[in-house]
Order: structure tokens, then C-alpha cells, then sequence
């Protein structure tokens, strides 16, 4: 299913209170050194379909969460960051927090929900944080995080809300620009919003002309709804943990998030499970990379929709399309149903 922005100028008039350029390229120098700069690989798929992919499961922790994470710790004060990190995540998110905060030489807690991936649960723990299990709703989590953090003085790294988290993610489309200037369509998955509203907001500051599309599991549309009727829905823990790409089982965007797509993301694509199994198994024998479901939801809207989407003045052949693959962190027995699809 494909939804255009309907609210899109209408928003723009809010576009003064959003991250700016300036907040972009700040978190690019604190980056430096700490994120990669992930390739873009292109990629020829069947049907002459060319595609750019960013390989942000190239990065130490396997996804583009690191970007965020350590942006916003490493803009905390030194004695802000000795009382210790809380967040909660299914576990990309988590493995972002865990690893800002052994870089910056502080603790890290992690609230993870009981459905969280066993291989993001051992990853974060091997990177030294403190793991507490709560149940399956995104709400639950937030709410032990925000009750630990106000009994122990831990400050908490938000996964998404947050102006500091959505510039970090956005020095990813910073990077986009750099190395594909004229690129005509990114196709960019949503959980929570940050990844999104970070790229889109990086790549409408510097190439308006370009459009930024998001993707989501129907399983789990929040988003899309959202964008189709102008305000934030929210659905229920039963409802998103349907999907397979447990990373985007959030239950509602952020309310940041949401003012930043609304201004600036042309549109979103939903896409089935059996899309998103086989945009895995394509991008492992098409372009030898491994992503987990959450990130591949881009590329399953780029193999079944790409061609319904509209570019202006660009026939479907001569569209640069960049897609983003936000993470690799896949256990083997959905890897093999991938392969097996």
C-alpha cells in the first residue's frame, strides 16, 4: 500500500522549531570516528531494477542506531554521563546505548521487552550493559526506564524522540548526499521515526527536488496511518508484535518524529511479511549483504512498489533509488526462512 503525504505543505509552516543543518553536521564531527561511513553498494536486481544501498549493517553494532545513541551521550556532561545510561529497545537500539556508553567510559541499563531477539539480547550484554526484562509492549519498557531513571539518577537515551537522536540518525542521509548527489528517491524504514525523520530531514535541507518515502510492515502501520490522517495513531503491543521485523514493533512514532516526517517525507510504503523475507534473501544473493528484517523493509518496497512511486519528470528507469538497509542483527533460523521463501 502506498499513502502520499497529504498534510506535507500544510506542515511546513512548523519548520522553524525542527533540527537544522547546523545540528546535522555537529553531530557528523561528534560521529567522526565512532560511526562508520557506510557504503552505498549498487545493486543489479531482476526486472533491470538498479538500486543504491546503504549498508548501514556495516556499522560496529550491525545497524544505524549507533548514530543516534552515542550523538546524544556524547552531548551529556561529564557528570551527567558518570551517574549512568538507561533506555529501552528490542535490542539495535540497546546495542547502540551499550556501546556510546563503553566508549565514553560510563554504565549502561537496558530495558528489553521479553519478545526481544535472543542474538540483540546476548550482543547487548557482551558490550557490558546491565539487561532488565519486561514485558512485550513498547509503553511498558519506556515506563520502567522512566521509573529506574528517576529512583537512580540515570539519564535516559531516548531510541527516538528526541532532537539529538533524529540529527544523529540523520548524518546517515548527510552521507547519502555525499556520495549519490543527484539521487531522486530514498527508501527508508520506521519504527519509532527517528531514522526517518533524521534522513528526510538531511536530504529535503540540501536537495528539496529529492523525495524520502518511509516503509513499514502492514502488520505493524502505525505510521502510515498517521501520515494518512494528519496525527499520530497508536497501536497495541498484540498488534505490532505480528511482524517479523521486530525492530519497527513500536506502537506509535514520536511526537518529534511525527512533526519532522510530516514536513518533510513525501509518502510511505507498507509491505508484507513474504515481501520483507524475500528482500532479505535478495539482498544476500543480490548484493552478498545480510539484513535482518526491519532492515529490509526498504528494499521490499524498492523490489514490489518502486515503480508506483512518483518521481516527477523521471521515466522508472532513470531514478536513482537509494534504500536504506538499517540492520543486520539476524538470528539463523529467520535467516534460513529468508532463503527458504
Amino acid at each position: 500500500m502506498l499513502v502520499v503525504n497529504p498534510f506535507r505543505e500544510r506542515s511546513a509552516s512548523a519548520s522553524n522549531t525542527l533540527v537544522t543543518l547546523a545540528d546535522l553536521r555537529e553531530a557528523q564531527q561528534r560521529l567522526r570516528g565512532v560511526a562508520r561511513h557506510t557504503p552505498l553498494i549498487e545493486t543489479e536486481f531482476p526486472g533491470n531494477l538498479r538500486l543504491f544501498l546503504k549498508a548501514e549493517s556495516m556499522q560496529p553494532i550491525g545497524s544505524f542506531k549507533l548514530r543516534g545513541a552515542y550523538n546524544k551521550a556524547a552531548s551529556l556532561s561529564p557528570e551527567v554521563l558518570r551517574r549512568g545510561l538507561i533506555t529501552y529497545s528490542s535490542g539495535n537500539h540497546a546495542q547502540g546505548v551499550a556501546y556510546a556508553a563503553r566508549a565514553l567510559g560510563t554504565k549502561a541499563i537496558i530495558v528489553m521487552p521479553s519478545n526481544a531477539p535472543e542474538i540483540k539480547r546476548r550482543a547487548t550484554e557482551a558490550l557490558g550493559a546491565e539487561i532488565v526484562i519486561v514485558g512485550p509492549a513498547s509503553l511498558e519498557r519506556k515506563a520502567k526506564a522512566e521509573e529506574l531513571a528517576a529512583a537512580r539518577g540515570y539519564t535516559i537515551i531516548p531510541p527516538y524522540d528526541d532532537t539529538a537522536i533524529i540529527a544523529g540518525q540523520g548524518t546517515c542521509g548527510l552521507e547519502i548526499l555525499e556520495d549519490l548527489p543527484d539521487v531522486d528517491l530514498v527508501l527508508v524504514p520506521v519504527g519509532g521515526g527517528g531514522l526517518l525523520s533524521g534522513i528526510a530531514t538531511a536530504i529535503h535541507l540540501q536537495r528539496p527536488a529529492a523525495q524520502v518515502w518511509g516503509v513499514e510492515p502492514e502488520l505493524a502501520a502505525d505510521a502510515t496511518e498517521s501520515v494518512a490522517c494528519g496525527s499520530i495513531v497508536h497501536y497495541t503491543a498484540e498488534q505490532t508484535s505480528r511482524t517479523l521485523a521486530d525492530g519497527l514493533r513500536t506502537q506509535q512514532i514520536g511526537e518529534l518524529n511525527f512533526a519532522h516526517i510530516s514536513v518533510f517525507v513525501a509518502g510511505m510504503v507498507t509491505v508484507t511479511e513474504s515481501e520483507i523475507l524475500q528482500a532479505m534473501q535478495g539482498a544476500l544473493l543480490h548484493a552478498r549483504l545480510v539484513a535482518e528484517p526491519s532492515g529490509a523493509v526498504a528494499l521490499a518496497a524498492a523490489l514490489h512498489y518502486a515503480k508506483q512511486i512518483p518521481i516527477h519528470g523521471k521515466e522508472h528507469a532513470d531514478k536513482k533509488i537509494c534504500v536504506v538497509i538499517s540492520g543486520g542483527n539476524v538470528g539463523p533460523k529467520i535467516l534460513a526462512a529468508a532463503l527458504a521463501e
